[in-house]
């Protein structure tokens, strides 16, 4: 068991990569903190690692909102004793995202204040805990647009894990000789919710799909995996990454045939 003793708190953990990851970390031997401002997804997530076998529990919090990310941390430490490991997993993509021009001021600003700011208040709050616990691992999500264009325009998305890429590395240098590392998740195009909402049409769909080498889009699970690598000690030697997992498309510079 890869996480055996250890207590992880999984941000947007109500559904996708950050469902899937809760209960990957729990088969590995972790007890999960489950946070999401979605309380049914949140419920259900607790309820499949439970019935898993594993230990889960629920906090509601909005990653943009300084008390929220206070009391989950608070939560945590109080319930399991400890924190070893942050996802910090949240994140939205506003199917109203588009180009300078397009994107109203509003979604620029409510991506920037999940996407960005909520990582940065998941830090904030998480990196004393993991200090207290004599270490371990934070994983911020960015993606594959933090560091190349999308193909289907979303600036503010894009700019968003832009940030938090850069965000990780600066955080992996500050707390190198304090046991505590960090990196950075970068997913390719995902069989989402999330992204399957934004490519809402068949073309905006095939319209990414053909630059991706392996020529489908990701899945939730495969996320899952490449985070508990992160969580763990497999990547003991691994701090200010970023581990791009995402069928080659930023490997790509032509389509494939």
């Amino acid at each position: 068991m890869r996480l055996k003793d250890k207590v992880a708190l999984i941000t947007g953990a109500g559904g996708g990569i950050g469902g899937e990851s809760a209960l990957l970390f729990s088969a590995e031997g972790a007890a999960v903190l489950v946070a999401d401002v979605n309380e049914a997804g949140g419920q259900e997530t607790v309820a499949r690692v439970k019935a898993a076998g594993g230990r889960a529990l629920f906090v509601r919090a909005d990653v943009s909102k300084d008390a929220d990310c206070a009391r989950m941390v608070a939560e945590c430490e109080r319930i399991f004793g400890r924190l070893d490991v942050l996802f910090n997993n949240a994140g939205i993509m506003d199917s109203a995202d588009d180009d300078a021009v397009n994107t109203s001021e509003a979604v620029w600003e409510r991506t920037m204040a999940i996407n960005l700011k909520g990582v940065f208040l998941g830090c904030k709050h998480g990196i004393p805990a993991l200090k207290r616990a004599g270490g371990g691992s934070v994983i911020n999500v960015a993606s594959f647009v933090a560091h190349l264009g999308a193909a289907t325009p979303q600036l503010a998305y894009t700019a968003s894990k832009g940030g938090v890429l850069a965000m990780t590395r600066e955080l992996a240098v500050i707390h190198a000789r304090q046991n505590i590392r960090v990196n950075a998740l970068s997913p390719g195009p995902l069989k989402t919710e999330l992204l399957m909402k934004f490519l809402d049409t068949e073309a905006k769909r095939q319209r990414r799909l053909v630059h991706i080498p392996m020529g489908r889009f990701g899945e939730a699970k495969e996320m899952a995996k490449a985070a508990l690598f992160l969580a763990s000690d497999d990547s003991s030697y691994m701090t200010g990454a970023s581990l791009l997992v995402d069928g080659g498309i930023t490997a790509a510079y032509v389509t494939p045939e």
